[in-house]
């Protein structure tokens, strides 16, 4: 991907992310687009699915966090 496309992802919320991998999965399943454009989509969406673990990752995390910070009072 390129840079401007990694900028667009990193700036993504969460939300937005599923709603595109929505959009990706409807369009593939369909089986309308070339093979060409399928690689894309399916290149854009393995961006995403890493983009949402990795928020996920960052919110479990937090809320360890604050679960720790909160049974120490």
């Amino acid at each position: 991907m390129s840079n401007e496309n990694n900028t667009q992802l990193n700036n993504m919320t969460y939300e937005t992310a599923v709603k595109r991998l929505e959009e990706i999965v409807l369009i593939l399943e369909r089986n309308e687009v070339s093979l060409d454009e399928s690689m894309k989509l399916f290149e854009e969406g393995t961006a995403l699915t890493a983009l949402c673990s990795k928020k996920l990752e960052e919110a479990q995390q937090k809320i360890t966090v604050l679960t720790k910070e909160e049974n120490k009072e």
